[in-house]
């Protein structure tokens, strides 16, 4: 389904500030796989997510997106087949719309200069009922005014609502407090299995990586150093994985977010 072939990504090269931020990375994901991805800051992972997105063109290497070779497409095409929440549950909506002119918008309509039947707005009403949030009644309330967590909800809603071919979760709990964390991420797990998706997901939250999908990968420096599913990954714990990070990257991992949100 996705298919990453040794892809390198060095910002500002042959410069004293050149950072290789995704080194000789190969990945291959199935079709319905959910794949939480953890490592510590600078690891390469929002890079590598870019890289799929086509936010930039990387180095070297190999993208393709169902069988087709997407390295050298522009992101905006990208867009149209892969959906991304990020950490600002601020990003992903616009504000001064209303929730269902948003909701237009992510259906691929015009926003505000087309309106919704009154099917579309059915189907929109009983989409957001499973958020179980109460905004299938505040449809024309502009989005700027929800919560954090309201908002980031409504965002995975339109990220999934043409049912994308990949899905994208770059920390999308994390700015969040941990009870309005959670309700995302049930609700996250929820539509993916429902919608039968196919996701990536960063999280800086070790156990979250164990217990949520069907696979963990755990990045440094820019590649992926320990991949694992099946049974080998029902049996991991957390400490597990530290020792893991430390056998594969010959250091202990570093990290206070990531140790403290565990």
């Amino acid at each position: 389904m996705l298919r990453i072939e040794n892809i390198r990504k060095t910002f500002n090269p042959g410069t004293p500030d050149a950072k290789t931020a995704v080194d000789g990375l190969s990945l291959h994901v199935k079709p319905g796989d959910f794949i939480s991805i953890i490592g510590a800051n600078g690891a390469g992972k929002s890079t590598l997510f870019n890289a799929i997105c086509g936010s930039f063109i990387v180095d070297s290497g190999s993208i393709f997106l169902d069988g087709k070779n997407v390295t050298m497409e522009p992101e905006h095409r990208r867009a149209k087949v892969i959906g991304r929440l990020f950490q600002d549950p601020m990003r992903g909506s616009a504000p001064g719309m209303s929730i269902e002119e948003n909701l237009v918008l992510a259906a691929g309509g015009g926003g505000w200069l087309s309106r919704a039947t009154r099917r579309e707005k059915q189907a929109f009403r009983d989409r957001l009922a499973l958020l179980n949030m109460g905004l299938e009644d505040r449809m024309k309330q502009p989005v700027g005014l929800l919560s954090g967590g309201q908002r980031q909800a409504l965002t995975l809603m339109m990220a999934t609502l043409s049912k994308p071919k990949l899905l994208l979760l770059d920390e999308h709990t994390a700015a969040l407090d941990p009870g309005t964390a959670e309700k995302v991420l049930d609700l996250t797990t929820r539509i993916v299995a429902e919608d039968k998706l196919t996701c990536l997901m960063i999280t800086h939250n070790m156990q979250s990586a164990l217990d949520l999908g069907n696979r963990t990968l755990m990045m440094d420096r820019g590649r992926i150093v320990f991949d694992t599913t099946g049974d080998e990954r029902a049996q991991l714990t957390v400490d597990d994985l530290l020792e893991r990070f430390r056998e594969a990257s010959g250091r202990k991992l570093d990290n206070d977010r990531m140790l403290l949100a565990n």
